[in-house]
C-alpha cells in the first residue's frame, strides 16, 4: 500500500507540474524594469520586448512582456507626456492581446498627479510588481 501510495502521490505531482504547460500558460516571461525619465531607456526597453515576442514568435513558442514603471520611469507611460506614447502602440498591436503589458506604479502616479496612456495598467507598487513576477519565476531585464 506504502508502494502505491507514492506512486499515486508522483502521478499527481508530474500532472500538477505539466497543467501550466497543457493549459498554455506562456513559457518565457520577461520583466522589463523602467526607472529612469530616458527617451533613450525607454527606447531600448521597446526594442527587447519587440525583439523578444518576435524571435518566440517566429518559434511559435508563448511569451509575456511587462514593461514594469516606476519613479521617473513613469514618463514612459505618462498620457501627457510619454516620447513613447506611439511606439507603446505599435507593441501592444504587435503583440497578442494580454502578451505585453504596461506596469505604472500608482505610488509614482498618486506623488506626480498626472494622467497615464490608455495602454497602461496601474500597479500598486512598481518594485513589488517586479518582485512578485520574479517570485513566480520571470526572468528580469534591466536596459
Amino acid at each position: 500500500f506504502v508502494m502505491f501510495r507514492r506512486l499515486a502521490t508522483a502521478a499527481l505531482l508530474s500532472i500538477a507540474l505539466a497543467l501550466p504547460a497543457l493549459a498554455g500558460e506562456a513559457k518565457h516571461r520577461l520583466a522589463i524594469h523602467v526607472d529612469q525619465n530616458d527617451a533613450q531607456v525607454m527606447n531600448l526597453a521597446l526594442n527587447n520586448a519587440t525583439n523578444v515576442i518576435e524571435y518566440y514568435r517566429a518559434r511559435n513558442e508563448d511569451e509575456d512582456v511587462d514593461i514594469v514603471t516606476y519613479g521617473p520611469g513613469l514618463h514612459m507611460l505618462r498620457a501627457d507626456t510619454s516620447p513613447v506614447k506611439d511606439r507603446l502602440k505599435r507593441v501592444k498591436e504587435l503583440a497578442f492581446p494580454g502578451n505585453v503589458q504596461f506596469s505604472a506604479c500608482n505610488n509614482t502616479k498618486q506623488g506626480m498627479e498626472v494622467p497615464i496612456l490608455s495602454e497602461a495598467m496601474l500597479v500598486p507598487s512598481g518594485v513589488v510588481r517586479l518582485m512578485e513576477l520574479q517570485e513566480k519565476g520571470w526572468s528580469y531585464l534591466r536596459p
